[in-house]
């Protein structure tokens, strides 16, 4: 038997962005973009790790949104044309640059991964990304668990617990109707946790979730083998605690891995090096310059000068690097089993987007690590928290600390003088919600197709990215019109409703435009268990 485990867990996670009514859309290029350099490469990985028979265990956690965006007919169509502009590119910056011994290899690279990411997408999975990581799931290394329905800041939504539940209830609902079964877990959104939170989990049937360090060994009581072992809330719910050693050393652009000198700059891109006559058609149409990710410089140190990439070199500091953190994490967990009577665990949480996008060698490194540790040492193994839990350990019962892993570490980033604004509008449109679908339980017609689109609006306006992004000061004006536009619509629908004067054809256009959870249930706002959860987090 191993002497501990290491539980890796990717957040993967993007706002719901859909914007039909513009021809170029930024936002949707961070789609494209996590497509192209995360979500299709960290298929292959677990794709090559399982066709080769390697022992590995890994938690994605796939946020509704993003399993939203993944399924939608019309972002595929726009994700073929962003490739095909990529491919039309490469093949010019192969030309460009050959004969040039440090970038003409890079052109050829790249032309290479968007070829593949274009054969995978639309070949190999034909557009159903749901489908390929449902197949990955029921290999048994990896395990999908879901997040919130808009990835909602819980603690500062938990005024009203029927928000709070309903943004839980949406996913569990929409991750068993996609994958075929409840989710065992949950990424809290930002982690973020709040007392009474675990109640309404434990009613929906989740077995666990994640927090930031503090959470837990700030927990009452304190937590006797601190995060290297689950507690069980009141409710009965386990909460896993991140490990700061790991996460630093892999999360941390200056403390970590990523901040090699040796690995790709991110920042250092064609899209604002090369003449605008030749870059142009591929960047914004307004002329406005752009990541492209064609990028042929690596970090090199500090300053803004920057050497030429190289690829053998990288693929030398990736298995440098995984090797030092599977040697790492072997003396972490042998120290560790020596000073507590039970095989402990190292949890490792990241957001998935730092591999591949911000990290571009971050999918190969996990590949890489993965195998060493499969066949290099035999120390710990990789386990998912499932499969934790099912070792039957008994665990110290313990009410987690309100926290958050956000900057200072509890709810700052999402409340401040910034964004603060933002709350009064969404806890006025929750009790509306609240209170409308209490007033027509049974609607039908026109009413019922209004009342879920208020659902909705009211789920996108509640996205904890919207604060973030303020808070963060980029894109902030897009956040705030987004925020206004979905609280305008819902208040305008709540209007419509009562008094009877519903515009059928605006509505219809609202469907079509926010048409995020077809299958959405307003009733979901009045669970009849929220005089319970009244009580509970009272």
């Amino acid at each position: 038997m191993a002497k501990g485990y290491l539980s890796l867990i990717l957040h993967a996670h993007l706002p719901y962005v859909r914007h039909p009514e513009h021809a170029y859309s930024l936002e949707e290029k961070w789609f494209f973009e996590a497509l192209t350099e995360t979500y299709l490469p960290l298929l292959s990985v677990m794709e090559n790790l399982h066709r080769d028979g390697v022992h590995f265990r890994l938690t994605v956690s796939l946020s509704p949104t993003l399993v939203a965006m993944f399924q939608d007919e019309y972002l595929k169509e726009k994700y073929r044309g962003y490739l095909e502009r990529l491919l039309d590119l490469a093949d010019k910056e192969v030309a460009r640059t050959a004969g040039d011994p440090a970038f003409a290899p890079l052109a050829q690279d790249y032309r290479n991964r968007f070829q593949n990411a274009y054969q995978s997408f639309f070949y190999k999975y034909h557009g159903n990304l749901v489908g390929a990581f449902k197949r990955m799931a029921a290999t048994g290394s990896v395990e999908i668990i879901t997040c919130a329905g808009t990835h909602g800041y819980l603690p500062l939504l938990n005024t009203q617990p029927e928000a709070a539940y309903a943004q839980l209830a949406q996913a569990v609902e929409q991750h068993t109707d996609l994958f075929g079964k409840p989710p065992a877990g949950i990424w809290l959104p930002e982690c973020a946790f709040e007392y009474g939170i675990d109640s309404i989990l434990g009613e929906l049937g989740i077995h666990y979730f994640f927090l930031d360090t503090h959470g837990v060994l700030f927990a009452k009581p304190r937590p006797v083998f601190g995060v290297a072992s689950p507690l069980l809330t009141p409710a009965g719910v386990a909460v896993f605690g991140r490990d700061e050693e790991s996460s630093k050393q892999v999360w941390s652009k200056t403390e970590g891995y990523p901040g090699d000198f040796y690995y790709r700059d991110f920042y250092r891109d064609i899209g604002f090096d090369l003449p605008l006559d030749y870059i142009g058609p591929y960047i914004h149409p307004d002329g406005i310059r752009l990541h492209t990710g064609f990028k042929y410089h690596r970090i090199t140190g500090k300053t803004n000068h920057k050497e030429p990439y190289n690829l053998d070199i990288a693929r030398n500091r990736i298995s440098e690097h995984a090797g030092n953190f599977m040697f790492n994490r072997e003396k972490q967990i042998e120290y560790l089993a020596g000073q507590i009577n039970r095989p402990p665990i190292i949890v490792a949480p990241y957001d998935a987007e730092l591999f591949g996008h911000w990290w571009y060698e971050g999918p190969a490194w996990l590949e890489d690590f993965l195998r060493k540790t499969a066949s290099d040492q035999d120390v710990f193994r990789t386990i998912t928290p499932s499969e934790y839990l099912k070792l039957g350990l008994p665990l110290q019962e313990a009410e987690p600390s309100s926290s958050s892993w956000g900057n200072k570490g509890y709810h700052d980033v999402w409340l401040n003088r910034d964004n603060d604004w933002l709350y009064r509008h969404l806890h006025m449109a929750a009790e509306r919600m609240i209170s409308a679908a209490g007033d027509f339980p049974a609607a039908t017609g026109i009413q019922k197709a209004a009342l879920t689109q208020m659902g909705r609006e009211l789920f996108l306006a509640q996205a904890s990215d919207w604060p973030f992004i303020i808070t963060s000061g980029t894109m902030d004006t897009y956040a705030k019109q987004r925020i206004e536009d979905h609280l305008v619509r819902f208040f305008r629908l709540h209007e419509q409703l009562r008094n009877n004067t519903i515009d059928e054809s605006w509505l219809q256009a609202l469907q079509v435009k926010d048409n995020l959870f077809p299958n959405l249930d307003y009733r979901i706002f009045t669970p009849a268990e929220k005089v319970q959860l009244r009580q509970a987090v009272s």
